[in-house]
């Protein structure tokens, strides 16, 4: 399966810097990419993001959605606003969305729902925090969120499933290639029970301080898809290193 790198820049960028890295992105992408590549920079940069990565072969998408189309939602952007913008894909139930706006899987099923209907890919986020790996409770965790988030139509044409250990992102705390083959071969088998054969089709992601250091070792490991990266996707040599590391098919 191609695998699949997308660049979650968070809050993170102004105009100038967005566009250099944009431009610095862009200019390796046109001389070939051996995987999939996904850049979703902040809501104020897509417009100017997409107008620069344009005819690159790079994807734009959002850090999240709201579930409606539009309305008095104010400070939100809907799926199809990302659409108008050329958009391809949406981030949605990120932890750090579930945990700073107490967001729970019904809303989540809510905004990927919406995103499917705007003919957006939604990147559905799961993990278990420190305390839940600890307690051993890691697969019934993403178990519950994996279900519970998945809405009514989804499948591998329109879903990417992100399994972002909560204890690892941005610690510099790295699941090691053991326990990710745990999770991610879990996660498969809990697929193919909701999608049947379709669900060996669905790319899953692994996140959580991936870096150029360690990507080629996470991504090599099987029912491993791509990644979903944070703070190496802001520095392009870092960014790309984990680019040359996806598989090509």
């Amino acid at each position: 399966m191609r695998s699949l790198v997308a660049g979650n820049w968070k809050m993170n960028g102004f105009k100038a810097e967005s566009l250099e890295l944009a431009s610095d992105l862009a200019g390796r992408a046109r001389s070939g990419a051996v995987c999939d590549v996904l850049v979703c920079p902040p809501s104020t940069m897509l417009s100017d993001v997409g107008a620069v990565i344009s005819g690159s072969g790079i994807m734009l998408g959002g850090q999240d959605c709201h579930a409606l189309e539009s309305g008095a939602h104010t400070g939100d952007v809907s799926p199809v606003m990302l659409a108008d913008l050329g958009c391809s894909h949406a981030i949605v139930g990120h932890s750090e969305r579930r945990a700073n706006h107490g967001e729970s899987d019904a809303v989540v099923t809510e905004k990927a729902a919406a995103a499917h209907k705007a003919g957006l890919t939604a990147i559905i986020c799961l993990g278990e925090n420190a305390a839940e790996r600890v307690e051993g409770r890691a697969k019934e965790i993403v178990t519950l969120q994996l279900h519970g988030s998945l809405p009514e139509g989804a499948s591998a044409a329109n879903t990417v499933i992100a399994y972002e250990p909560v204890w690892a992102i941005g610690t510099g705390n790295t699941a090691t290639p053991q326990d990710v083959t745990e999770i991610h071969d879990h996660l498969r088998g809990e697929l193919i029970r909701a999608f049947g054969d379709d669900g060996n089709a669905v790319r899953l992601l692994y996140g959580g301080s991936v870096n150029a250091g360690n990507a080629s070792e996470l991504l090599a490991v099987d029912n491993v898809n791509g990644a979903l990266v944070g703070g190496a996707s802001l520095k392009p040599d870092d960014f790309w290193a984990i680019v040359e590391s996806g598989r090509p098919d």
